[in-house]
C-alpha cells in the first residue's frame, strides 16, 4: 500500500508537478490578455441613432475612441508578448512567482478602464496622467517579475540565464521612462502625452532590434520578441 512506503506512490509526484507547473500560469495570463483586448474593443459604439447629425460626423466624434483604442491595444500587446518571454525561460514556477504575475495582471486588467478615459475625455490633462499612472503601473510589475526570474536559475530551463541580464532590465525599464515623460507633458500638452503612449511600442521594438543586432551572438536581447 501508498502508506507503507513499500510501493510507488499512487499519485506519481503529479501533485507536485501541477504545483509548478506554468501552464496553468500561462493559461491564465492568455486568458486575462485575450479578455482585456475584447473589452478595449467593445468601447468602439457608433450612436444608434443620429437625427441631427450624419454618419459621418458621428465617427469623426469616435476618433478620441478610437486613438485611445489604438494605443492601448498596442501597448496590451507588448505586454503580452513581453509576458510570454519571460515565462518561456520558466521551467519550474514557485508561490512567489505565482502571485507575481498575478500581480502583473492587476494593472494591465486597468488598461480598458484607463483607456475609456482617456477616450472620453481626451483634452483632460488628468486622462493622461491617470492612463499613464496604469500602464506605468504595469510596467514596473513586469519589471519586478523580470528581476525575480534572471535571479533564479533554479527555477530556469537549462541556458535561459546568461550574463547580460543587465541589457534586459533596460529593455524592460525603456517604456517607464517614456510613460514618465508623458505624464509629465500632459499637464502642458495632453496630445502630446497621448502621442508619446502611441510610440512607446515602436521605440521597444526599435530598442529590441537595435541590441540584437549589437549584442552579439548570445545578447540577452535575443530572448525578447
Amino acid at each position: 500500500m501508498a502508506g507503507d512506503g513499500g510501493g510507488p506512490d499512487p499519485t506519481g509526484g503529479s501533485v507536485e508537478a501541477e504545483l509548478h507547473s506554468t501552464a496553468r500560469i500561462n493559461a491564465l495570463s492568455d486568458g486575462v490578455f485575450a479578455i482585456i483586448l475584447t473589452i478595449l474593443v467593445l468601447e468602439l459604439k457608433v450612436p444608434p441613432h443620429l437625427p441631427h447629425k450624419s454618419l459621418l460626423s458621428a465617427v469623426a466624434e469616435l476618433r478620441p475612441t478610437v486613438i485611445a483604442w489604438v494605443i492601448s491595444f498596442l501597448i496590451t500587446g507588448m505586454y503580452w508578448v513581453g509576458h510570454r518571454d519571460i515565462l518561456a525561460r520558466v521551467r519550474s514556477a514557485n508561490r512567489d512567482l505565482v502571485w507575481l504575475n498575478l500581480l502583473f495582471l492587476l494593472p494591465c486588467a486597468l488598461i480598458p478602464f484607463a483607456a475609456s478615459i482617456l477616450g472620453e475625455y481626451p483634452g483632460d490633462p488628468k486622462s493622461v496622467q491617470i492612463y499613464g499612472g496604469v500602464v506605468t503601473l504595469a510596467a514596473l510589475m513586469r519589471l519586478v517579475l523580470y528581476i525575480y526570474v534572471v535571479r533564479r536559475p533554479a527555477l530556469l530551463w537549462p541556458g535561459a540565464l546568461d550574463d547580460k541580464a543587465a541589457q534586459g532590465i533596460a529593455l524592460v525599464l525603456l517604456p517607464i521612462v517614456v510613460y514618465l515623460v508623458a505624464i509629465g507633458v500632459a499637464k502642458a500638452s495632453p496630445t502630446a502625452g497621448a502621442i508619446l503612449f502611441l510610440t512607446v511600442p515602436a521605440i521597444y521594438f526599435i530598442a529590441v532590434t537595435v541590441a540584437r543586432d549589437r549584442g552579439g551572438p548570445h545578447s540577452e536581447a535575443d530572448e525578447f520578441s
